[in-house]
């Protein structure tokens, strides 16, 4: 599902991210600096070998969410444009799961807004991860803004 507003587009996919598509969505002649943030799944957490992730969320709420979060770092930190793209259902390692692109007339408001937007998904968005882990049954269910608690599932 996607929204889309004025250099703002936010999606939730099952699909591969595309981080080229990504930076296109935000470049413009406007912006002096584009920053990409790729959120990739990793190959261990707390020394375990990880199997994959499983990202659910409520869509509806969740797409709302990233629209509100956009528009916020849009203005706060006076982008050109921004793209939140989160990926849906199983993420093995080494793929990602989160694309966030940024542009702007200068650096610095790129990486802040770029950064901060990163971090307000994580605390706001209503996506869930179950990590799976290497020769374990079941997973650990958390919600980004969890960390490291999490809900252990037989």
């Amino acid at each position: 599902m996607v929204l889309k507003d004025e250099n703002i587009y936010v999606e939730l996919t099952h699909d591969h991210l595309d981080t080229m598509t990504a930076i296109n969505r935000v470049k413009s002649p406007k912006a002096g600096a584009v920053v990409l943030f790729a959120g990739t799944t990793r190959d261990t957490f707390d020394g375990k070998p990880v199997k994959q992730l499983e990202y659910t969320s409520y869509t509806i709420l969740a797409l709302a969410q990233l629209k509100r979060i956009a528009n916020e770092m849009k203005k706060k930190h006076d982008l050109t444009a921004i793209t939140l793209v989160h990926r849906l259902g199983v993420v093995p390692v080494g793929e990602e799961s989160i694309l966030i692109a940024v542009s702007a007339p200068h650096r610095q408001a790129a990486w802040r807004g770029g950064e901060e937007a990163l971090e307000e998904c994580k605390k706001r968005t209503e996506i869930w991860k179950l990590e799976e882990f290497e020769g374990e049954e079941g997973g650990v269910w958390r919600a980004n803004r969890d960390g490291q608690a999490g809900v252990r599932i037989a």
